[in-house]
């Protein structure tokens, strides 16, 4: 393959399969790259976590599994902050940075919500696990697929391993604060995409992305939630295959 690979990382209670339908679109589009999606620390077949950890501790777990050389970076929600860090601290190894999902910078309010998922998890996780599904996939949003979407996405966060999504979790509610100052360091082609209706990473969230990073494409998926690498697979590949396009 001639093409730099293109790496995935997901969200934070979820694994690499959430990427099947965006990888296997990617190989069509793109069949001169290959497509890795990674599991994150503590999720899918990594190992548990047995601490806390911090970003930069995410962030250089992934980078000791990623190709030795640059790549075309994918992030989804909390893998979008492990994904900015890279871009940020090891700028060597990003091409192109894709923010799917991504929060940024949250404010007072947001910040309250996603402490109050925080501990709900920690008290009780298939409580939260379900609360999780009902924001994602909700009745009546008119989600193709959303029955098996929301059967197969309960069946990956109830298989979780608590302590280890927990730590994760308090990485994803903190982390973009600790990086909203450091994005304008980052200087590599970036797309910041989410859908209209995702309630915890906000179309004002992406804009807040290119306010920091200048030059960042935005693109709002209406209709669209927060699941975006399940429900729209064909588009969003379609983007990130125009970003990786601008290096080429």
């Amino acid at each position: 393959m001639t093409g730099a690979p293109i790496v995935l990382l997901h969200g934070v209670g979820l694994d690499r399969t959430i990427w099947d339908a965006v990888s296997a679109e990617l190989g069509r589009v793109l069949p001169d790259s290959e497509v890795i999606a990674l599991d994150l620390p503590g999720h899918g077949a990594q190992p548990p976590l047995t601490h806390e950890v911090s970003l930069g501790d995410l962030a250089a777990d992934v980078l000791d599994r990623m190709p030795a050389g640059p790549v075309h970076l994918v992030g989804f929600s909390v893998g979008a902050l492990i994904a900015q860090h890279i871009a940020v601290h090891h700028p060597d190894r990003v091409l192109t940075l894709t923010c799917v999902n991504s929060v940024c910078d949250r404010n007072g309010q947001e910040a309250a919500a996603v402490a109050g998922r925080l501990e709900t998890a920690g008290v009780d996780f298939a409580l939260g696990a379900e609360r999780a599904v009902d924001r994602w996939f909700p009745d009546g949003a008119g989600i193709p697929g959303a029955p098996a979407l929301r059967d197969r996405t309960r069946r990956i966060l109830l298989a979780n391993d608590v302590p280890s999504y927990l730590h994760v979790y308090r990485v994803f509610a903190t982390g973009d604060a600790e990086l909203a100052p450091e994005l304008h360091r980052i200087t590599v082609p970036v797309l910041a995409v989410t859908g209209s209706e995702d309630p915890g990473s906000t179309p004002e969230m992406s804009y807040r992305i290119a306010e920091r990073i200048p030059g960042t494409h935005v693109h709002i998926i209406q209709g669209a939630r927060h699941m975006v690498p399940d429900t729209h697979p064909e588009l969003l590949s379609a983007l990130i295959a125009e970003l990786v396009s601008t290096t080429r």
